[in-house]
């Protein structure tokens, strides 16, 4: 029984010792119209070839990434990284040891986590970073509840272009806590009145630049505003690389950033694992989720590092507690901190324009398109189109004349009315010709 360990008398044992008659029972609290009644259409029983053969021929039904000219972004990016950097994360001392849980034996890796600190730091404009989060919608939903905390208030005001999937996280955390959210309508436009919505209850303002759309965003006009009733700013962004070519959030009056880190040394990975990174003010660092890695001396006097800050659940009392998270994306920060050394700022900065310099290419090839309306007056990498028809028939048809053409917002704004748009990304690793090809795949499938 190599998938199956248990037989049925150990499982009547465990159904005995906590008290259910049967394995239904553990079920008890689903609504009745959500099981599946009887077996799902599967086979009983395949060998493992079988199995193998099977899904195979099942993955081969779908486009991969790096098979097809790719232009989907809207929070996750495929771009190059070095061959170096998978390299040296597989070294034994990183890929065996990289959550220090013995903080005195786990020197190299607390090293990388205080540099990585500084990087991330450094790229926000901010005073201090923490280790890392699980991902940028977990860290904008922890920001949240920091603000919370900060302010003793309970309502938090969601730009429209915040990433729809980071604002469900920050509407469930919402819902559990009892706190209140107002989510602002979604509009390609940005056109959103964001200042008429913080009252003397709203603990933060959360806005997300270059936000879901692709429009960069004056955080620093919303930042007055947040503060002037005692609120909280806190920027968000999905692709690191923008922070080199637009203000840092720190430059423009943030008091907490987060972001999806992934962009950088973490290939797309079928979504996960990730890396959310997470920043604030020095004033703020007690409150900050996660935990901190720190420079001291050691009983000889040598440089050393150490977990200076773990305001977290398995450090400290539950009611203490600044969260839950149990850890943080050591693997995925490690790369990140490599792949941005090996770049360093002045790569970085090539590496934005290189992005951009693309974008501004494609959105002027489909643009020429009939029919097709480029929707940002600016952009970096990112930007929404209009189409004729619905986003995600076009979507499919691309798909079909072997182009992956972005994401059609209906997918994860259903309700919004913006049927006949679509979310456009443009990396480094996007050439001319899939550029041409995008546009005329486009073209023919309109004309």
């Amino acid at each position: 029984m190599r998938y199956l360990p248990l037989d049925g008398a150990e499982r009547e044992a465990m159904l005995a010792r906590i008290g259910v008659p049967d394995v239904d029972a553990l079920f008890a609290d689903v609504p009745a119209d959500k099981r599946i009644e009887g077996l799902l259409d599967l086979p009983l029983a395949k060998s493992e070839m079988a199995v193998e053969r099977i899904l195979s021929a099942m993955a081969a039904q779908s486009l991969a990434a790096g098979s097809a000219p790719f232009f989907l972004g809207a929070g996750a990016y495929k771009r190059h990284i070095p061959a170096s950097v998978d390299h040296l994360i597989q070294r034994s001392e990183f890929l065996t040891s990289y959550t220090p849980y013995q903080p005195e034996i786990a020197q190299g890796t607390l090293k990388v986590l205080f540099e990585f600190q500084t990087q991330v730091a450094t790229l926000t404009g901010m005073e201090v970073a923490n280790a890392s989060m699980y991902d940028g919608s977990t860290a904008c939903g922890e920001a949240m509840l920091m603000a919370h905390r900060l302010t003793r208030r309970g309502k938090a005001v969601l730009s429209g272009g915040l990433h729809p999937q980071y604002a469900d996280v920050a509407a469930t955390l919402a819902h559990c806590s009892g706190d209140r959210i107002e989510r602002l309508a979604p509009d390609p436009l940005a056109r959103e009145d964001l200042a008429a919505a913080i009252d003397g209850e709203t603990s933060c303002v959360i806005v997300q630049s270059p936000d879901f759309f692709g429009n960069p965003r004056d955080l620093a006009a919303v930042a007055a505003a947040a503060h002037a009733r005692g609120a909280l700013l806190i920027a968000v962004f999905t692709d690191p690389v923008s922070l080199g070519a637009l203000r840092s959030p720190g430059a423009m009056d943030a008091d907490i950033v987060v972001g999806e880190g992934q962009g950088i040394g973490n290939a797309l990975s079928f979504g996960g694992p990730y890396l959310g990174l997470f920043a604030t003010r020095l004033k703020f660092v007690r409150q900050m989720p996660g935990r901190l890695a720190g420079e001291t001396v050691d009983a000889d006097g040598r440089r050393s590092f150490v977990l200076t800050l773990s305001t977290r659940e398995q450090h400290i009392r539950r009611e203490k507690a600044t969260s839950n998270i149990c850890t943080n994306s050591g693997l995925c920060a490690l790369a990140f901190s490599i792949h941005l050394a090996l770049l360093g700022g002045v790569g970085l900065r090539r590496l934005a324009r290189v992005n951009h310099a693309g974008a501004v290419q494609l959105a002027e090839r489909l643009s020429a398109v009939p029919g097709v309306e480029i929707l940002n007056a600016h952009f970096f990498n990112e930007f929404t189109l209009r189409t004729p028809r619905p986003g995600a028939e076009v979507i499919e048809a691309l798909a079909r004349r072997g182009v992956i053409g972005g994401l059609p917002v209906s997918r994860l704004l259903p309700a919004a009315g913006l049927d006949d748009c679509i979310v456009v990304a443009s990396t480094e690793v996007n050439s001319d010709d899939d550029r041409a090809a995008y546009a005329s795949a486009l073209a023919d499938l309109l004309r």
